[in-house]
């Protein structure tokens, strides 16, 4: 990291206006004749370059290195509703798992809320190797500022080395304020994290719509932080013997208190999510009316399987946004999935390529899909999807059919 510093003192009425010129982006002002530099600077010095001699100077700022030996562990935010422990947890014990076997670090588990003790103990069947319990009543229900005093606390405590997040609704609130409190880097909604021998995590993620994968380390900060979206990594499998411990945390309740007051939490209705769902038909740009959605659904019906689709379909409103999949939709992991008429953009295929099976029908022979799948067929939806339903009808079976 680096500074531009202008050395007014050698500013005058003959170089300033040239001085100015130069810079390709306005980021160089004239304020009553001394030049500042404005938000709109690249750092291209080509000031310092091409501006008057002198004038201009570029100083590498001297970056603190930050003693690495004193993080160690890598932790998860246990996410959770009154107890009812988010799967995307599970997810990220089995990332955590991994990651800490590369520099033989403990995997630690933060669980925040109230009367979750016995709950807490059943982390300890998947590997974690000590769940720590911040049990109050002002945790009950998901407030801010608490949640973020008992986390900074934990953290401040325990100096783990890196930080995993569910990207859910409470992760992606609560990710940022700890990333801020620690002054530390926050890298959202991963789908590649990867450990180096001298502890610094690769955090690898979609940039630029998916156009090319972002590789981020923060190797002069701790904590490491990433949020990582549910369906992404693979789950830690329960054992049948539980290992590791679980402590009781102590706060000053003073520092859970909370400008928010919960009058009542009101329960939303249970949906079907295509993130659960074992069997997808995903539908693309190849669908040539909202009408041609009951072949979809009658496929989906026999299969058993949920609709899904690209963003296309969403703004045509022919499916709702919950069910499109993508870097700007869901996430899903099914056991298999059917990409009807899916050209198979990376926004979309970066949402589903860890399905276990992917079966897709396309036209176009080229069509980037088929890079993705396992089994695949050239030819029109309209004319495959009724056969493959009149066999399905039949009793035959769907691997015979196609």
């Amino acid at each position: 990291m680096g500074k531009l510093i202008c050395h007014q003192e050698k500013v005058n009425e003959s170089n300033i206006n040239e001085l100015i010129k130069i810079c390709p982006f306005g980021a160089l002002e004239n304020n009553n004749g001394k030049v500042e530099v404005n938000a709109g600077c690249k750092m291209c010095r080509l000031c310092v370059k091409k501006g008057p001699a002198g004038v201009m100077e570029f100083i590498e700022e001297k970056v603190e290195e930050i003693d690495k030996s004193l993080w160690k562990g890598i932790a998860i935010y246990v996410d959770h509703v009154e107890g009812n422990i988010h799967p995307v947890t599970m997810e990220l014990i089995g990332k955590a798992k991994e990651l800490a076997k590369v520099v033989n670090f403990p995997v630690y588990a933060l669980f925040l809320g109230h009367n979750i003790k016995d709950k807490a103990e059943e982390l300890l069947y998947y590997g974690v190797d000590e769940v720590f319990v911040y049990d109050y009543e002002e945790l009950k229900d998901f407030t801010i500022e608490p949640y973020t005093a008992a986390f900074e606390d934990f953290v401040n405590k325990l100096k783990p080395s890196a930080l995993l997040v569910g990207a859910t609704t409470i992760g992606r609130s609560l990710a940022p304020r700890i990333a801020a409190r620690f002054r530390t880097g926050l890298t959202a909604d991963c789908t590649i994290l990867e450990m180096k021998e001298n502890t610094d995590m690769v955090q690898i993620r979609p940039a630029f719509g998916g156009n090319i994968m972002a590789q981020i380390v923060c190797p002069n900060t701790r904590p490491q932080m990433s949020t990582v979206r549910y369906k992404v990594m693979d789950a830690a499998e329960r054992q049948l013997v539980k290992r590791g411990k679980v402590t009781i945390c102590n706060i000053d309740k003073e520092k859970l208190n909370s400008n928010i007051k919960v009058l009542q939490v009101t329960k939303k209705e249970v949906e079907e999510s295509i993130s659960d769902a074992d069997i997808i038909i995903s539908v693309g740009r190849a669908l040539k009316s909202e009408k041609d959605m009951e072949m979809i659904k009658e496929f989906a019906d026999l299969l058993g399987a949920q609709i899904a689709g690209t963003r296309p379909l969403v703004e045509f409103g022919w499916i709702n946004n919950k069910q499109q999949i993508g870097l700007s939709g869901r996430t899903v992991k099914p056991k298999l999935i059917f990409a009807l008429g899916i050209s198979g953009a990376v926004q979309y295929t970066a949402g589903m390529n860890s399905t276990e099976y992917i079966f897709a029908i396309n036209k176009d022979k080229n069509a980037p899909i088929f890079n993705v799948a396992h089994y695949g067929i050239v030819g029109d939806i309209y004319e495959i999807i009724p056969k493959l339903i009149a066999e399905i009808k039949e009793g035959k079976d769907i691997a015979a059919c196609v």
